[in-house]
């Protein structure tokens, strides 16, 4: 080894592929790589790498905020135009996606929005029910099972069954042309009865398996059941020992047919009557998704055109994009680099909002719950004012810039998670207890939230730590006192 200077080294040593030489390195270094007895020191050459220049930091920073801005772009065209959900696209990837389309259409939208009927029930337990001590937690669950399995049936996916109180259940259901049809669908009991020649009787509609509009002999429509074993060996007994004699078939306490029995029947049973292909298919749906275990009184009845609800979301939109907007304008006005910084993720947390409340399964948009998403918003540029605020004091404080945005960011995330948590406790409060609306406007605010503390802690830190790197000046980049911005630039 060759020492030239006191302040400039260059070493030559031998290794395993040759000589390696470097240059620019202290004194230091060349005494620890002698007292090694010629082996070479790691510390030596992590020295020797370590150094990077000012030109490559900003090639670097250059290059990752472009590919930022250029997947935003992307992103946010996707956002406004739509990207079809189909075999070749997201819908493989999410299958629960409400139906095949464009994504922000897949949004499932609440009644207010959309239009439709609202109604509220009063469950109770019927006398028999009572006298033999039911339980009233897993009978509400069941009536709520069945009334959701008939809406499902008809077609009406975006319908939410809930409960309300103790004995309420709530029933919202969008896009309905006919209510009349609908609330007998659901509110019917639908109660399947046998009874023998004197009258007892011998099976009810829980020995149904699966109930189907079909065609009788004489190609008029009718209902034809598949029982299960048991009540298949139930029916075919019963038959066989009432050959020769009726035998009658009820329907929440109506007669519907009282056939003669020829001969004994183990197989699938027709019910016959005066039916059309749409009355039939109805009673064989509800015959399908069962008797409701419970009494039903219904206590209130609303409807919602769909002409008002649409203008309600046009006016929300309308109302959310301004109040965005000025929000970005008074962030630019007043933090100037950083208020850009601030709108930039902005815009990625508004897409990546929607786009989880369209594909994430059980959330629909409401009213309240656009206030939800706008209380997210200000979550969303609150953090970012405390993270500002933290960068001002430490610039203020002599702190060279790209050293205040680093501690900045970790002074102000005490703060920031304090904020974010509580918030974070009482959507899941309103979550757990609140029913409607209130939900509505729970489920947005919890997942903006949420969102919004991502695009805190990881965009706008991703964000900031490129743009520093190439805007030297306090005064441009966060509108810092004078004279730091002077001390800066020399």
């Amino acid at each position: 080894m060759r020492v030239r200077s006191s302040s400039a080294l260059c070493l030559t040593m031998p290794c395993r592929k040759g000589i390696i030489n470097k240059c620019m390195l202290s004194p230091a270094f060349a005494l620890a790589y002698q007292t090694r007895n010629g082996r070479m020191v790691d510390s030596l050459m992590k020295a020797a790498n370590r150094p990077r220049s000012k030109t490559n930091r900003k090639t670097a920073a250059i290059v990752s905020l472009s590919i930022a801005l250029v997947l935003t772009v992307l992103i946010g065209l996707l956002a406004l135009n739509g990207m079809p959900l189909d075999s070749r696209g997201l819908y493989r990837l999410l299958p629960w996606v409400p139906s095949p389309g464009n994504w922000p259409d897949s949004i499932s939208l609440g009644l207010d929005l959309k239009g439709g009927v609202y109604v509220e029930y009063e469950a109770s337990l019927s006398p028999e029910q009572e006298a033999e001590g039911a339980e009233y937690g897993p009978l509400m669950e069941a009536t709520q099972k069945v009334m959701m399995d008939r809406l499902s049936d008809k077609g009406f996916a975006e319908a939410t069954v809930t409960q309300i109180g103790n004995t309420g259940i709530r029933v919202e259901i969008p896009d309905v042309k006919d209510p009349q049809a609908v609330l007998d669908l659901i509110g019917t009991p639908a109660k399947l009865e046998f009874a023998d020649p004197n009258g007892n009787i011998f099976m009810d509609g829980s020995y149904v398996q699966t109930a189907s509009q079909s065609f009788d002999v004489d190609s008029k429509p009718c209902i034809q059941l598949v029982l299960t074993k048991q009540g298949e060996k139930l029916f075919g007994d019963m038959t066989a020992q009432s050959i020769g004699q009726e035998i009658a078939i009820y329907l929440d306490d109506q007669l519907l047919m009282s056939p003669v029995v020829e001969s004994a029947i183990y197989g699938p049973v027709q019910i016959s009557g005066d039916y059309t292909v749409e009355s039939a298919a109805n009673v064989a749906m509800q015959l399908q998704s069962g008797a409701l275990p419970m009494d039903l009184r219904q206590d209130k009845l609303d409807t919602i055109s769909a002409t008002l609800g649409r203008d309600a979301l046009d006016t929300s939109v309308t109302a959310a994009m301004i109040g965005i907007l000025l929000v970005m304008l008074i962030m630019l006005v007043r933090y100037r680099v950083c208020g850009l910084v601030a709108s930039w993720a902005l815009s990625i947390y508004i897409i990546a909002l929607f786009f989880l409340i369209a594909v994430v399964p059980g959330i629909q948009l409401t009213l309240p719950g656009i206030a939800g998403v706008v209380l997210g918003i200000g979550m969303a540029v609150d953090a970012n004012v405390v993270i500002f605020e933290r960068i001002k004091e430490e610039v203020s404080g002599g702190r060279p810039l790209i050293h205040a945005v680093r501690i900045g960011f970790k002074n102000a995330m005490s703060a920031i998670l304090d904020a974010n948590v509580t918030t974070i406790i009482a959507a899941m409060v309103l979550l757990i207890f609140g029913t409607g609306s209130v939900r509505g406007f729970a489920t947005t605010l919890l997942l903006g939230v949420l969102v919004s503390m991502l695009t805190a802690i990881v965009v706008s830190r991703f964000l900031l730590t490129n743009v520093v790197r190439l805007v030297k000046n306090p005064a441009v980049f966060l509108c810092a006192p004078k004279a730091q911005a002077e001390k800066e630039v020399q």
